[in-house]
């Protein structure tokens, strides 16, 4: 089978199941594991594939998302659906201290630090997410502010009125996402509101943490979000490929990973 030949059949096999690993393709092609990470890397490189610890998954569309509305409290297991993030978001946590006050992302992975909170000491959380403010109002000890604004499909608020609020606001502490996560790009998102309203927290805040499972790494979506020169500290999980590390580490950007 002729190289070219190969990286398609690769391609196939990853639009049909989802992914593939690197002993997959040295059992079916019989080539030996050099050759195999060889192939994802080329591949990666031409802008076909993304690579992962082990193998390699399909690469997202860039093209502008639309808000999705996610029942969280009808998921018993959300990390059944989010890989890797809950061990992140229990990471993050020990990063809010006594009278911080603090931005919470709207995404998943803000949702599932909500559990791991401290009870011990007095804090404050914005948030602009209305799944996040009622779990929230449970707590004794943190004072909860709720950005307002047009709520999407998802309980979520970006919009003109929610940017205006957070202006006013300052933060010692903001945890942000996004759909990617590159050294060259920063965060990026598909929608220009989101957007808007993510800088605006990053700008007003002293300390950004930027919380990324590993898949999302080395991905671009649509829109350019925070630049790497606002945040201070990148947490992933254990699948992220050593060769991003170093190039985040090169940016100045502190490296802290989960679940090794």
């Amino acid at each position: 089978m002729f190289l070219e030949e190969r990286h398609q059949a690769i391609l196939d096999i990853i639009k049909n199941e989802g992914r593939i690993s690197t002993g997959a393709i040295q059992e079916r092609f019989n080539v030996s594991v050099d050759t195999a990470r060889r192939d994802l890397r080329i591949l990666e490189k031409n802008g076909l594939l993304k690579r992962t610890r082990g193998g390699a998954i399909p690469l997202p569309r860039i093209g502008q998302s639309t808000p999705v509305k996610m029942q969280y409290h009808s998921n018993k297991d959300i990390t059944n659906i989010y890989p890797n993030y809950d061990a992140i978001a229990a990471k993050a946590v020990e990063y809010i201290m006594p009278n911080d006050v603090v931005y919470i992302t709207s995404g998943s992975i803000g949702f599932l630090m909500l559990k791991y909170l401290p009870i011990d000491y007095e804090f404050t959380v914005i948030t602009n997410s209305i799944d996040n403010a009622c779990i929230l109002r449970k707590y004794e000890n943190i004072k909860t502010y709720i950005i307002g604004g047009q709520m999407r499909p998802n309980g979520r608020m970006v919009d003109s009125m929610a940017q205006e609020l957070v202006r006013s606001m300052n933060f010692d502490l903001s945890f942000l996402t996004g759909a990617g996560f590159t050294p060259d790009f920063g965060i990026s998102n598909g929608t220009p509101e989101t957007v808007v309203f993510q800088k605006i927290i990053a700008n007003n805040t002293k300390r950004n943490i930027a919380l990324f499972p590993s898949h999302k790494i080395g991905i671009k979506a649509f829109l350019k979000d925070v630049d790497m020169t606002k945040l201070d500290i990148l947490i992933t999980d254990s699948d992220v490929l050593e060769d991003d590390v170093s190039k985040f580490r090169e940016k100045g950007l502190e490296v802290v990973i989960v679940g090794e």
